[in-house]
């Protein structure tokens, strides 16, 4: 577990492709168990750890997560988080076919269905549908991909992964929107690469950079 950020009201962290973020029915360790293990051993704290879950990555997404340790800075953590102002969040995703618009944003009507642990992107609004912005800029090629960067405007379930398949650039690995291959780590191309936001206790401005998955594939781009 590699620790990018921590002061008495928050920690960072970077999560690999194989961690989750909080308890599911994999029975698996989630990653606020490991913060809070952490939290517990280095400054020998007695009885429960507290930690808040501010927000979540998908399992096989990598990058910058952010936890409340105290209960102050998780009310006003997901505050920002919901309401989007004071924080902002960027993601790099790695695609195979290349947007035709090199720049643009994506406003789309999204409807999750819960049994496929899904979501679908409509040109307009239905019924329970709700609206999904981000903002995407092509930043890198190699030889065979290309390197986007998203900015999301709304935070919906697998929003990224659903609104670029439906511009016709799935994320590598994703084969639940239609990337015709899997990684063979079980990772999809996602990473949330950076957090920035005010303190929500001192107010000071934070800037949160996740480093890159190893291998030749993150670290192979051109820049543009």
């Amino acid at each position: 577990m590699k620790i990018l950020y921590e002061d008495n009201h928050i920690i960072a962290v970077s999560k690999t492709c194989h961690e989750i973020v909080q308890g599911d029915k994999t029975g698996d360790i989630p990653l606020s168990d490991m913060v809070k293990a952490y939290i517990k051993e280095k400054y020998n704290k007695p009885g429960e750890v507290f930690l808040g879950v501010t927000h979540r990555l998908d399992r096989p997404t990598t990058g910058v997560v952010l936890f409340a340790r105290t209960s102050k800075a998780l009310t006003r953590l997901n505050e920002m988080f919901k309401s989007h102002e004071l924080i902002k969040k960027t993601y790099w995703a790695i695609v195979k076919e290349r947007p035709k618009e090199l720049e643009g944003e994506l406003t789309h009507w999204m409807v999750r269905n819960e049994k496929q642990n899904k979501s679908y992107a409509y040109d307009k609004e239905r019924p329970n549908s709700k609206k999904a912005i981000l903002r995407y800029k092509l930043i890198g090629h190699s030889q065979n991909y290309h390197l986007l960067e998203v900015d999301l405007q709304t935070g919906r379930h697998h929003q990224i992964r659903c609104q670029l398949a439906k511009m016709g650039c799935p994320i590598k690995g994703d084969l639940k929107y239609g990337s015709p291959r899997s990684n063979p780590d079980g990772s999809i191309c996602l990473h949330a690469r950076r957090v920035t936001f005010v303190h929500p206790v001192s107010k000071e401005v934070i800037d949160i950079t996740a480093p890159l998955p190893p291998g030749n594939l993150w670290n192979g781009f051109d820049m543009e």
